[in-house]
């Protein structure tokens, strides 16, 4: 077991408090346990991340926005859809996502 010496405070509400000793109870560990297992799991973001982060979630609004106009369009104009027309910028959505996606996994900055 590591030596562990230091000590780590942090201000919290009486209600936060409970909730955190009734949380380590219900794992059967100690709230110092739970704190330092929640916190190794716990992702940091930079600011270039957040940045990222932030137009990818824009990218895939766009994506969204343009499938419900898609969307709204077809059920308008049932008789005038074109399943192929349709299924082309379906397609093309999906390419879009995909390359999010690629994006995401690779680490790399978005579009």
């Amino acid at each position: 077991m590591a030596d562990r010496t230091a000590l780590v405070a942090a201000r919290v509400t009486p209600a936060e408090h409970a909730a955190w000793r009734d949380k380590a109870a219900a794992a059967g560990v100690s709230p110092s346990a739970l704190l330092r297992e929640a916190m190794a799991r716990t992702h940091t973001w930079t600011a270039a991340a957040r940045s990222v982060e932030r137009e990818r979630t824009r990218q895939i609004a766009r994506v969204g926005n343009n499938l419900n106009q898609l969307a709204r369009w077809v059920n308008t104009h049932k008789t005038a859809a074109e399943a192929v027309a349709v299924i082309a910028h379906l397609m093309s959505f999906e390419r879009s996502l995909l390359a999010l996606a690629r994006i995401d996994a690779d680490g790399g900055d978005a579009p």
